[in-house]
């Protein structure tokens, strides 16, 4: 994702308007198969006459998965063709993203997606005296971005790679994201104040308001949802040259989907999700539909 990092003012590659339907297309074993979405109150419904179903909750995280890009972004591409291949009647609903953990933590909805690595120890929001790991169970990895410390431009900033140097520190977050699992830990501790944001947008725009130190992410993911969002152009421009990284990052994070445990069938649903991911990425797929990204639309 690194080729990302310095997305141009306005280059919004595969950015759309809404789409009501969504076409996913993928090879397997060499054949090409096309599944469509039919009207739903809910999401986008995909396979409607099958009879295993399973609904994922997900939310706007461009360039990986948005509901106004292209074809929703390769992770949505990925996730929905997957599952298809495995026979799923499939639906997949965006919403913010801690109404999207406390669905899937509750078992209102099967799958969350894309997630990072949750610690075993990481506490539920949601939950008192639960941790995470005793709510959702993890896929395979599939490919991610590197994440990292993004500071205002010109700010001095000492940090050196460990993460200790940043003790006292004030740091913007994601409300319910996980980041990696040194730092939520020791944000879990109390060893930095964090101030928290709805979404990616409202982080940057903490950091350049001054009312925090730092903010953490994937800065590709805060580029481009910068440039992907209604905000006048003047004040994307003034957001986008306010900000930049703090080297080193920290560390490349891999996705994952996040299945509920109070589905009675994750477990099968997981043996199906892993097999898979294997299979796509053996067959070189995965790649393929990273790479084509949503140039399909044009």
């Amino acid at each position: 994702m690194k080729n990302l990092l310095l997305l141009p003012m306005l280059m919004f590659c595969g950015v759309l308007a809404a789409q009501d339907f969504v076409n996913v297309g993928y090879f397997f074993n060499k054949q090409y198969y096309l599944v469509n979405s039919v009207p739903s109150p809910t999401g986008y419904l995909f396979n409607p006459d099958a009879r295993k179903k399973v609904t994922l909750a997900t939310l706007d995280w461009p360039p990986y998965i948005g509901d106004e890009l292209c074809n929703k972004g390769w992770v949505f591409q990925l996730a929905v063709a997957i599952l298809s291949q495995k026979g799923y009647q499939v639906e997949v609903r965006f919403m913010p993203w801690a109404r999207a953990v406390q669905q899937v933590e509750s078992g209102k909805i099967d799958i969350l997606f894309p997630e990072y690595y949750i610690e075993d120890t990481a506490p539920s929001d949601n939950f008192p005296k639960k941790t995470r790991r005793d709510l959702l169970a993890l896929s395979n990895a599939f490919p991610g971005g590197e994440i990292g410390f993004v500071k205002r431009k010109g700010d001095d900033i000492s940090y050196d790679g460990n993460l200790l140097s940043l003790r006292g520190s004030t740091i913007g977050v994601v409300r319910g994201y996980q980041n990696t699992p040194e730092f939520d830990l020791m944000m879990d501790n109390g060893e930095f104040a964090t101030v928290e944001a709805v979404d990616d947008l409202q982080l940057v725009r903490l950091l350049k308001a001054n009312r925090v130190d730092l903010i953490i992410g994937d800065l590709s993911v805060l580029r481009f949802t910068v440039n992907y969002s209604n905000l006048p152009i003047q004040e994307k421009a003034q957001l986008l040259n306010s900000i930049e990284p703090v080297e080193p990052s920290i560390q490349y994070n891999p996705l994952y989907f996040a299945l509920s445990k109070k589905n009675q069938g994750w477990k099968k649903l997981m043996h199906d999700i892993n097999t898979a991911l294997y299979e796509f990425e053996h067959a070189g797929e995965t790649k393929r539909i990273i790479d084509m990204g949503s140039s399909q639309c044009f």
